[in-house]
This record gives structure tokens, C-alpha cells and sequence, in this order.
């Protein structure tokens, strides 16, 4: 499908013709599959309806993720959201309308302990960030700020069939300890899902919890199965592998689940914002690498599962109406 340039509203135009109720126009700027999940009235009743009250729109994101771009659009009371996410086009693939819900005082808390990504080479940031348009787990207090990776090449995290475990570039990738600390939980021997399949009844899948100084605990979750390189009360290191990626648990596709939180109890803890080596906060759409290693990672720093389920895959993100996807432990 390819809009004529004089019917295309284009992404910097959306949130004023939205709030002008061009519905209609944009309603034609979907996608068939978008068209199909909802009717033209419903969408219009749905529109009007998160209009009232709003002023103006201003974009707040603007996030390349394969193919598309997503766009959220925050009203002037900073209390409505509207996420939309168009292809190469113009071609509109989702809308999503919801209150825009934060947590500043959470957000500005970060752990002690300095992290690295569990990873040694490039990663790409499929859901991470502060909030639930850019990292799904933010709605849920045990994982608010935890990160889900994928590795991708030229917009695609496969190379041919997308069955094969061992066609995802992420599939036995290397994992690495993200602090140094002493491993409380591992759990190894689950066996890893076809792509597609998930394993709902163990929704972490194979993984390892660490304790760091402070009372801090991570966790990576996902590992291939019988990968896992570590024992339950061994010390590691900073950056020492631990195991390999794979697709365990409730996953679709080979990716890494990572978050820390201030217990080791998956069900019954609170995420706590990661503070990197690097420094930097990392969001959906950024690419990632290790970064370096804290030399002095037993003092605390100076400087500056609620229960859902890890289950993705990169057409999902777009699938916003009439659900938001799974979420990592229910």
C-alpha cells in the first residue's frame, strides 16, 4: 500500500490534525491489518473521546525500530499519550491512546553499585526506558526498569528462516556478570522454545540471580539451556561469562532479560533504575555495547516480577490495538 503525497499526513503533522479530528484521513492512513482489528466509527468514538480536554500534543519520543518509526505524542497536561508508529510510507501500523503515567521519584533512584550490560558485543534496546511506551515492564514495579536485548543486522534479528534458534543472531551469544557479586539462583535445565512457542509455566526460563554489594540482585534471564557456566554461592567477577543466550522460558525469540532489584525473589521485589559505568540510560531503540568494567565495584558509588512475562517478538511491538503484548510473569 502507497499513499498519493497529497493525502499523506505526515508524522510532525499527526498530533495537530489528531487533535483537529482528521479521523477519517487518518483512519485511510492505516494500515489494512490496523483497519481490520477496529472499525472506523469505533476509532472515531476512541479519538474523541482521549481529545477531551486537550489543548495541543507535543512530541515527547521519536524511536526508529526496524522498519518503522514511533512517534509519542504527550498532551499540554503531560497526562495523555498517543503513540503512533509509521513505516517508510507514511503508512500508519498502530495507534495507541492511553494516560501517560510516570514515576519521577522512582525514576531518579539508581542503585549503588555501577553495572555493565551482560553482553560483549553490540545489543540493540527492544523495550527499555521510563515508560510503558518505550519498555513495556515499566507498568510493573518488580521490573520497571529492566531491559529486553536482541541482536539485529540491517533491521532483522534473523538471517533466513525465522524457526531456527540458531538462525537469531543473538541465539549463544556470550553473557557476562553485569557486577561482581555471588550467585544466590540458577536455573539451567530448561529447555529452549522453537521460535514462536512459549513456555509460560517457567517464565524466566534458565537464568541467574546475583548478589551485590549493598542488598542490590540482578538478574539475566533467557540462557540456552545446560549453558550456564556458574554455581549458586560461587563469587564472579565484573564481565566474567556466565552462560550463553538462548530462547528459555516465556521468550518467542532469543533475546536477554536484564534487570536489577533489591531482592532475590522474582515475584516479590522492586526494580531499581541502573546505574552503567558509562553513564548513560539507555532507551528502546538505542544500540548497546558492554561498556567498561568498575574497577571498585564493592563501594558504593558516589557519582552521579505485579508479575508479567517476557514474551516479544519484533512484530509485536506494533500490535498495540486492541492489546499491548504479554507481559513477563502473570
Amino acid at each position: 500500500m502507497r499513499l498519493q503525497k497529497d493525502e499523506v499526513i505526515e508524522p510532525s503533522e499527526f498530533g495537530n490534525r489528531f487533535l483537529h479530528g482528521d479521523f477519517e484521513i487518518i483512519y485511510k492512513q492505516c494500515s489494512n491489518d490496523f483497519r481490520e482489528l477496529i472499525s472506523f466509527e469505533d476509532f472515531r468514538k476512541l479519538a474523541k473521546s482521549s481529545n477531551r480536554g486537550v489543548v495541543s500534543y507535543q512530541v515527547a519520543e521519536e524511536i526508529s525500530m526496524g522498519d518503522f518509526k514511533h512517534y509519542l505524542w504527550l498532551d499540554n497536561s503531560g497526562k495523555k499519550a498517543v503513540f503512533v508508529s509509521f513505516d517508510e510510507n507514511y503508512i500508519i501500523h498502530s495507534i495507541y491512546l492511553k494516560p501517560y503515567t510516570i514515576y519521577p521519584r522512582r525514576d531518579e533512584t539508581f542503585t549503588q553499585n555501577r553495572f555493565i550490560m551482560p553482553i560483549t558485543d553490540e545489543w540493540f534496546v527492544f523495550w527499555g526506558g521510563k515508560n510503558e511506551f518505550l519498555n513495556y515492564h515499566y507498568v510493573y514495579e518488580s521490573q520497571r526498569y529492566a531491559y529486553d536485548l536482541v541482536v539485529m543486522k540491517e533491521k532483522k534479528t534473523y538471517r533466513e528462516s525465522e524457526i531456527l534458534n540458531e538462525n537469531y543472531f543473538a541465539f549463544n551469544k556470550e553473557l557476562v556478570a553485569p557486577a561482581t557479586g555471588q550467585v544466590v539462583k540458577v536455573v539451567g535445565g530448561v529447555k529452549d522454545n522453537t521460535p514462536g512457542d512459549m513456555n509460560e509455566s517457567q517464565p524466566a526460563g534458565n537464568y541467574v540471580v546475583m548478589r551485590h554489594s549493598v542488598d542490590e540482585y540482578s538478574l539475566v534471564a533467557h540462557f540456552k539451556q545446560n549453558s550456564i557456566q556458574v554455581r549458586e554461592g560461587e563469587t564472579v567477577q565484573q564481565g566474567q561469562m556466565i552462560g550463553l543466550c538462548g530462547n528459555s522460558g516465556n521468550s518467542s525469540e532469543p533475546h536477554i532479560h536484564f534487570q536489577v532489584m533489591d531482592s532475590p525473589d522474582l515475584f516479590n521485589c522492586t526494580s531499581i533504575c541502573i546505574r552503567f559505568t558509562d553513564g548513560c540510560q539507555p532507551i528502546q531503540g538505542d544500540t548497546v555495547t558492554q561498556g567498561p568494567l568498575e574497577n571498585d565495584i564493592d563501594k558504593p558509588s558516589l557519582d552521579n516480577f505485579e508479575k508479567a512475562e517476557i514474551a516479544f517478538s519484533l512484530s509485536d511491538v506494533l500490535g498495540f490495538i486492541p492489546r499491548i503484548i504479554g507481559q513477563f510473569f502473570k
